[in-house]
C-alpha cells in the first residue's frame, strides 16, 4: 500500500480528496470514509468507482444550468410578444428545475390566466406555493388536482396535498389523506412528511415508525433509487435521533 502511495504521489492525494469531499457532498454508508482514509488511494479508487462514477446519473442536470438558463432568457423575450399559456408554462417550468420559486409561481399564475386547461401548472404553482412556505396558497392547486386525478404524479400530489393539510392546522383531514397515500405509495417524502406530522402531535413513537420505515427501503432498493432517496434517508436519521425511544 505504501508503495502504491508513492507511486501515485501526489495523484493519490487529489483521489483522496476528491473522493472525501463527494462523501460529505452524498453521505453514503459511513464505512466509506473507513476505506478511503485507511485504504489511501486505493480505498479512493475503489470508492470513486462504487459511488462517485454511477452519481455522473445524478448530475445530469447540474450539466444542463446553461442550456436551461439560455431557454429562460429566450422565453422571456417571447412571452413579451406571445404571452401563451405554453410559452408561461414552460418558463415556469423552466424557472422551477432552475430553483427561481417565486418567479416560477408568477409564470404559471400567468400560464394558468391564459387559459390553461391542463392540471400541471395548477399542481406545480401549488408545488412552488407549499415550498416557499405558503401552505394555505397551495391548498386550491393541490386540491383540484387531487379531486380531478387522485393518484396524479404517482400519488406525489395527494401526499402534498396531505401534508398542506397538515401545515394549516386541519390535522384530522391530513392524517386521513396521508394513512390513504401511504397505503398506496411508499415515497419517502409522503412518509417524513406524515412522520414531521405525528412528532409535532407529541405522538413519538408513531413518527418514530414512518421515519423508520424511510432506512426499512434502503436495503431492497435499486441502487439508482438509494442515490436518488439519500437526502430523505439522511433527514429519516436525523429524525429519529431528534424523537425520544
Amino acid at each position: 500500500m505504501g508503495l502504491l502511495s508513492h507511486l501515485l504521489f501526489p495523484w493519490g492525494l487529489l483521489l483522496q480528496g476528491f473522493a472525501i469531499i463527494h462523501f460529505i457532498r452524498r453521505r453514503p454508508d459511513i464505512y466509506w470514509i473507513f476505506i478511503i482514509l485507511f485504504l489511501g488511494p486505493l480505498g479512493a479508487l475503489i470508492y470513486i468507482f462504487v459511488e462517485a462514477v454511477p452519481d455522473i446519473g445524478l448530475l445530469r442536470q447540474s450539466f444542463k444550468v446553461f442550456p436551461r438558463r439560455k431557454r429562460i432568457s429566450e422565453l422571456e423575450t417571447i412571452v413579451r410578444d406571445n404571452p401563451s399559456s405554453g410559452n408561461y408554462e414552460e418558463l415556469g417550468d423552466l424557472y422551477m428545475d432552475d430553483g427561481r420559486l417565486q418567479l416560477a409561481r408568477a409564470a404559471f399564475d400567468k400560464a394558468i390566466a391564459a387559459r390553461a386547461d391542463t392540471l400541471d401548472p395548477f399542481y406545480r404553482r401549488g408545488v412552488c406555493a407549499l415550498l416557499l412556505g405558503d401552505a394555505a396558497g397551495a391548498l386550491p392547486d393541490l386540491e383540484r388536482v387531487v379531486s380531478k386525478e387522485p393518484d396524479y404524479d404517482f400519488h406525489r400530489s395527494a401526499g402534498l396535498l396531505a401534508h398542506a393539510y397538515a401545515e394549516t392546522g386541519q390535522r384530522e383531514k391530513a392524517e386521513a389523506l396521508f394513512r390513504q397515500v401511504t397505503a398506496q405509495s411508499t415515497s419517502s417524502e409522503t412518509y417524513l412528511n406524515f412522520a414531521g406530522m405525528l412528532a409535532s402531535e407529541g405522538r413519538n413513537a408513531e413518527a418514530r415508525d414512518w421515519a423508520q420505515k424511510v432506512l426499512d427501503k434502503k436495503p431492497t432498493m435499486p441502487a439508482y433509487l438509494r442515490r436518488r432517496d439519500r437526502p430523505w434517508f439522511r433527514r429519516a436519521h436525523e429524525m429519529l435521533k431528534r424523537l425520544p425511544a
